[in-house]
């Protein structure tokens, strides 16, 4: 090359025509260490470590290999929080081998993802008539990846919210669409590191009521929400509104379908429908720069069909949930060192029918399945081992004269279920194995034993006898001295267990149920009414178990309920015995249509009660009592309407951590402070906060989150607090009360309500304080509206309208 060919090539025209073919050519792709954009337009592609971020940087999409995976997705992912999780996947059951795949718009406008042999692998299969030249791909700030029209931006072609894959986020719906028929299911993962449809699904009834169904394997329901009932589902009655979410149901022309929502856009929230089975809302906590879960179900993760898969068996009780008994090991054991049971387990050996044999494992739950057999013509234990021998396709039996006899199993076993030793409903499952599997330990169940001298068998069934019968007139003699009397520990009564029973007609009469356990009515011997709670989760061991009781049992208080004894005899069978209370508890009479509503008066006589009976709690028992769950399901009302706050005590009886209440707390969502859920340490100031929601509620009767026949969604706070503020007191009274209130001492419980309800705890009032207050011994000043519900106020009309408008 000569100098003056070198200089002219040099030259300033042909260096801005050599940048411009460079640009002209980088014009069709991004480029890696380009600032990256929310859009993909036409002739543009995506590929290798290439991204597109939404406008504020909340995600991102791009290619992603989950773990250790080899294979490789295109996704959406969490970006400006510190943990990348991601909740779409286009191409989960179609991975690719390399980045080099590429993802474009087609020809005829879809979204479409081509391996690096330009095969086609995923396409968003659209049946717009639109060209490739009029539609762009945008990801916007709500996760939602949308293709729309270039020159109409409101017309939207695709989006992703409408094909989620395990994970819904914050403007994310679940649901059906009448229109087209289509439904939005989240369905899991099949393990952390496979992003392919695993076992689990969410979704709306099929058959038309408005509820949701956990369903494992297209087949088997194993979980409800209950229907929808204008407010709230029948089985998570809490969880349309807290200070973080607000969620609804909707159901029109277009379709049926639960969105979900955070309250502000300082927090992230997701829906998952985890590897396991389970489905959980989980919130981003700054603090933790972690994700807390904030709700689940099932709560018992063994009540999850097939959770540890054929052969695979749950206990609550151990660390990791699922195991395989001898002679099996897991069937994918990369899948159960993430905590994914799935698979189940298979045999070591293959059985010999014949000459198999049999694994006695004590207090299993005995479930029923379609492939077990009830054998009624068998009524001996002995003749049920030799019916599932002889059947070479039998896997296990058991014999239980109070379960219905001989029962075997053919195939597959799934639900295998270990219960605790103090489980009384357990029973013995003789799983078969091979021969060689049997540890020496149960030899002696082995099939090809030989058969016990009939001598032995003889003598040890007369030992048997004897002492059958030797056992039951000591019981019988013994029972008889129990129930001549019911002794006193401490302050309160120790009742037995069967004389509960018949006390309450062996459990015939529920009263109700809450986080703590289920209630029945009682009488006693005198004719005295009672009622009986079942206590449901306890842990702690007996001797604690009793000394908490003993401490409640001290605790007497004109507005808290008392205490009369309890039963300690098993883990299962803990009960509290307390005072009937005839009128039932406070929201019968706030929200039903059929109940007598109240007053004014005695509607403050309520809320001074209920105050004054907290501040015991608080402030004059030996130790401060933490109640956790201050609502009107748990204000009782005597025959004169006088209150009486129930559960007091409970959590800390049953040994429950606070750290964990967000994984156990149900059906008090919407009273929890917002220290519950961004996982603070709890205090007293968490009552005063749920003390404030109720007030509102007692004042206006109405719930403090409820669904208009216009599908709008009130959270009355809010709209309470504004009227506070400008002096519109009567507005916010009940319309039943045709605005008959003292109007001094509703200004006051309003105004001490929007103090309890103050989003940091040191901004709230003592309960001492608050009964001063309510009293008017100390004035209560105007209070600020809490941060956490400024952003969501509305001079207008306080409402929102939930719709699925992108």
């Amino acid at each position: 090359m000569d100098l003056m060919t070198f200089k002219w090539r040099l030259h300033p025209p042909f260096l801005f025509m050599l940048l411009l073919i460079t640009i002209f050519c980088q014009n069709s792709r991004f480029s890696a260490t380009a600032t990256a954009t929310d859009s993909i337009h036409p002739g543009q592609s995506l590929t290798g470590n290439q991204r597109i971020i939404s406008k504020e940087g909340n995600f991102e999409l791009g290619f992603f290999s989950p773990g250790n995976s080899r294979n490789f997705y295109v996704g959406i992912w969490f970006r400006k929080i510190g943990k990348s999780d991601v909740i779409w996947v286009a191409n989960r059951e179609v991975p690719v081998s390399n980045t080099s795949a590429v993802l474009k718009i087609s020809k005829n406008g879809n979204l479409i993802l081509t391996d690096h042999e330009k095969v086609p692998v995923w396409s968003t299969n659209t049946s717009s008539s639109s060209s490739a030249s009029s539609n762009i791909v945008v990801l916007l700030d709500t996760g939602n990846l949308v293709i729309r029209d270039r020159d109409n931006s409101s017309l939207i072609l695709w989006q992703s919210f409408d094909h989620p894959t395990d994970t819904i986020v914050s403007n994310g719906w679940l649901g059906m669409n009448k229109i087209t028929g289509e439904y939005q299911r989240l369905v899991s993962w099949k393990n952390p590191e496979d992003p392919s449809p695993g076992a689990f699904t969410a979704t709306i009834d099929p058959d038309g009521s408005n509820q949701f169904l956990l369903v494992w394997n297209g087949s088997r329901t194993y979980w409800t929400s209950g229907v929808w009932n204008g407010r709230t589902f029948g089985a998570i009655p809490s969880i349309t509104y807290t200070p973080i979410f607000i969620n609804t149901f909707i159901d029109d022309d277009q379709g049926r379908y639960f969105k979900f929502l955070t309250a502000d856009n300082k927090h992230f929230g997701r829906n998952v429908m985890d590897s396991t089975g389970q489905i959980k809302t989980l919130v981003w906590s700054e603090d933790n720069q972690d994700w807390i879960m904030f709700w689940s179900e099932p709560v018992a993760v063994c009540e999850i069909y097939s959770v540890c898969g054929s052969f695979g068996i749950c206990s609550e009780k151990s660390m990791p949930l699922c195991a395989c008994s001898d002679g099996f090991q897991p069937q994918s054991e990369r899948d159960w060192k993430m905590n994914v049971w799935g698979d189940g387990c298979r045999r070591k050996t293959s059985l010999k029918c014949e000459r198999d044999g049999f694994l006695g494992m004590q207090n299993m739950k005995i479930t029923s399945d379609p492939k077990m057999l009830m054998m009624a013509n068998i009524t001996d234990q002995d003749k049920c081992r030799i019916a599932c021998l002889n059947n070479c396709s039998c896997t296990a039996y058991s014999f239980s004269y109070s379960d219905g006899g001989c029962m075997i199993w053919i195939g597959d076993i799934r639900n295998l279920q270990q219960l605790s030793e103090s489980d009384s409903n357990g029973a013995t499952f003789h799983l078969r194995l091979a021969a060689s599997d049997i540890p020496s330990s149960n030899k002696e169940d082995r099939g090809t034993r030989k058969a016990v001298k009939p001598i032995i068998i003889g003598v040890s069934v007369g030992i048997l006898v004897l002492s059958s019968i030797i056992l039951m007139l000591y019981w019988r003699t013994r029972r008889r001295s129990y129930r001549k009397s019911v002794f006193v520990e401490g302050s309160v009564a120790h009742f037995k267990y069967s004389d509960l029973q018949r006390m309450t007609r062996n459990f015939s009469e529920r009263l109700g149920a809450g986080g703590f356990g289920s209630v029945f009515r009682g009488k006693m011997g005198d004719g005295a009414a009672i009622a009986v709670k079942r206590l449901e989760g306890s842990v702690q061991k007996e001797k604690q178990f009793r000394a908490e009781v003993s401490t409640l049992g001290s605790i007497h208080h004109v507005n808290l309920i008392r205490l009369r004894g309890f039963c300690c005899e098993e883990i299962m069978k803990r009960l509290l015995v307390y005072d009937f209370m005839p009128m039932g508890s406070l929201d019968h009479h706030l929200f039903r249509h059929d109940s007598k509503k109240l007053d004014w008066k005695t509607r403050h006589q309520i809320i001074l009660g209920v105050a004054k009976g907290i501040e015991y709690l608080h402030e004059k028992c030996r130790e401060c009592i933490i109640h956790c769950d201050i609502k009107p399901e748990n204000v009782l009302l005597d025959i004169n309407f006088n209150p009486k706050v129930s559960d007091f005590g409970l959590a800390k009886l049953l040994g429950r951590d606070f750290s964990r209440v967000l994984t156990t707390a149900r059906g008090t969502i919407g009273y929890l402070a917002p220290e519950w859920i961004l996982g603070l340490p709890i205090t007293a100031k968490a009552d005063v906060y749920s003390y404030g929601m109720m007030l509102f509620e007692i004042v206006s009767g109405r719930r403090n989150a409820e669904q208009t026949e216009s599908s709008r969604s009130i959270y009355f706070p809010i709209w309470a607090a504004g009227r506070l503020m400008k002096g519109e007191i009567l507005s916010i009274l009940d319309e039943y009360l045709n605005g008959n209130a003292d109007i001094e001492e509703l200004r006051r419980v309003c105004t001490v309500a929007c103090w309890c309800i103050q989003d940091r705890e040191d901004h709230r009032p003592a309960m001492g304080l608050v009964v001063q207050m309510l009293e008017g011994i100390v004035e209560a000043s105007m209070p600020p509206i809490p941060s956490y519900l400024q952003h969501l106020s509305d001079d207008q009309s306080m409402e929102f309208l939930f719709s699925r408008q992108v």
